[in-house]
């Protein structure tokens, strides 16, 4: 009987969306078919502390660490696998926990879904689900990304870029650059996090004051978007590596005014917030969104998975590329699968898919040479 593929699943972390990730985290070990896989859960502390064995997903929800085992993963490829640490008298000793075939990191946010495990599994020489490095940072760092993605055509909303001690320094000299260049309504929200964190509509100067300051508790670097008109927030999932697809889009229809961290995880039963999928779109306006979703992600060179979002101005018609996230939500209600659903991929195929993707990407990065060669003369 052939032995089944080991995938260590990594959650939780330092970030804002630690709660989410542990969420799709669950999610995705459930739907693991158990006759293919051995899982391997690996929680993150808010610390930063890793652990596994025993019961890693209570262990975090509870804050009793004491419930699993204290582990790292070297990034040292001869030391291939996840290992369990002892405090001993003199010293901390590392010996190895399990091997690890694959990896399924589900790190919403900042070190995680930013290419710091990503380096990490790189250094490590262990096969990962979803972005690189250079990917993941790009699509986490909303500043770098816009202008990525201006370089590359793609049509996206007026804003402006600051830092947090420039917003603490001279606050009012900030402002006036934003109402000089954007005017109101405007959305504040930190360059470097995800679900809405820290994200505030400001339609004055003392929403915008308070919208920066709370945008600058989560990072230092600020971003400030022109509010598109009467937006729609469309959706469409990616899947791939050099060829990627793209889903059905789908549009979020919020339970408040925009979709903030509220509307996606807190509102329920008949507050919550609806999906629409397929989008209720024209065909061409569908088919451009498809098109725009799979050049970002080329453009980035992005792997395994992503979820691309847009804004529609219901007044104009005219369309913006708004983010790319590399680590979407991934419990079973979550747009990113249920895009893919509606598409004819089951959450257990789509989960079975991004393994099969990691291993593939894995096995053309090991064909590169990594040390010179003269080239060959054909002749």
């Amino acid at each position: 009987m052939a032995r089944k593929t080991r995938v260590g699943v990594i959650f939780g972390g330092r970030s804002g969306e630690h709660e989410v990730s542990i969420a799709s985290a669950k999610s995705v070990m459930a739907a693991m078919d158990k006759e293919k896989y051995e899982v391997v859960s690996i929680g993150i502390t808010k610390e930063g502390r890793w652990i596994a064995s025993g019961d890693a997903v209570k262990a975090l929800e509870s804050g009793d660490e004491g419930m699993s085992q204290p582990a790292a993963l070297l990034g040292d490829p001869s030391r291939r696998g996840l290992m369990r640490l002892e405090d001993t008298e003199r010293a901390v000793e590392a010996t190895r926990m399990a091997e690890l075939d694959v990896v399924f990191p589900i790190l919403h946010g900042t070190y995680g879904e930013d290419g710091t495990v990503q380096g990490l599994l790189e250094l490590a020489g262990v096969p990962y689900v979803g972005a690189g490095v250079t990917a993941s940072a790009l699509g986490m760092d909303k500043a770098v990304f816009k202008d990525v993605m201006q370089a590359h055509g793609m049509p996206m909303v007026d804003c402006v870029m600051s830092w947090r001690k420039e917003w603490e320094a001279r606050p009012d000299e900030l402002m006036d650059r934003v109402e000089r260049r954007l005017g109101y309504p405007v959305f504040t929200k930190p360059a470097n996090l995800g679900s809405s964190v820290g994200v505030s509509k400001c339609r004055n100067r003392v929403e915008l004051a308070s919208g920066l300051a709370d945008a600058a508790r989560y990072d230092r670097k600020l971003l400030v978007e022109v509010a598109v008109p009467a937006a729609r927030e469309i959706e469409v999932s990616v899947l791939g590596n050099d060829d990627p697809i793209a889903s059905v889009p789908g549009e979020i229809i919020p339970s408040r005014e925009f979709y903030s961290y509220e509307a996606k995880y807190m509102d329920e039963g008949d507050d919550a917030s609806d999906l629409l999928i397929p989008a209720p779109i024209p065909a061409d306006t569908a088919d451009r969104v498809r098109d725009l979703a799979v050049r970002a992600y080329r453009a980035i060179d992005c792997a395994g998975m992503a979820r691309v979002d847009f804004l529609l101005s219901r007044e104009t018609g005219e369309l913006y590329l708004n983010e790319l996230n590399t680590i979407p939500g991934f419990t079973a209600i979550s747009m990113y699968p249920k895009l893919w659903e509606a598409s004819g991929i089951s959450y257990s195929e789509l989960i079975d898919r991004l393994i099969e993707l990691a291993l593939e990407r894995y096995g053309d990065r090991n064909r590169s040479e990594t040390s010179y060669q003269p080239a060959i003369d054909s002749g």
